[in-house]
């Protein structure tokens, strides 16, 4: 594929683009491939260098800012997938994980996880359609309310 791909039309069409992929914070890189697929690390809603939010969903993040960041969080490992293999040459988005920082007692952790498992359906189409987990987590690096990490499958 080339740029001519709806993908990069439906990022225009949703007032995106891809930001450049936030530096590592630790000993490991935002992606690796490994055959036919590129598996990202842990992502986290970075806008500008900042977090979108802090805090446990349920408490100081809402479940709509939760949402929110985990759309911000797909949106950065498709700009890590985009940096190692060019996201024209994705083909399925394989399997998301999400990890929500929960208050005690939120147990909604898919309803936030929408956030990036619709985001990536209405970027990629079909091709966005995936495998999910989402985890409901004490703590996350950085008071992040959200981390997502991705496997894409890519020609």
């Amino acid at each position: 594929m080339t740029d001519s791909t709806p993908w990069r039309k439906n990022l225009e069409r949703l007032g995106l683009e891809l930001p450049p992929v936030a530096p590592p914070a630790g000993a490991y890189i935002p992606a690796l491939r490994s055959g036919s697929f590129v598996y990202t690390s842990g992502q986290l809603p970075f806008v500008n260098g900042e977090l979108s939010a802090t805090g446990k969903v349920g408490a100081e993040v809402s479940l709509d800012q939760g949402r929110e960041a985990a759309k911000l969080c797909a949106l950065n490992a498709l700009a890590a997938v985009d940096a190692l293999v060019g996201l024209d040459n994705v083909t399925r988005i394989v399997k998301v994980v999400g990890f929500v920082a929960s208050a005690p007692g939120f147990n909604d952790q898919p309803l936030v996880i929408n956030g990036a498992s619709e985001f990536l359906h209405e970027v990629l189409g079909e091709a966005g359609v995936h495998a999910r987990s989402a985890v409901g987590v004490f703590e996350l690096p950085k008071n992040t309310p959200v981390e997502v990490e991705l496997i894409a499958e890519v020609r």
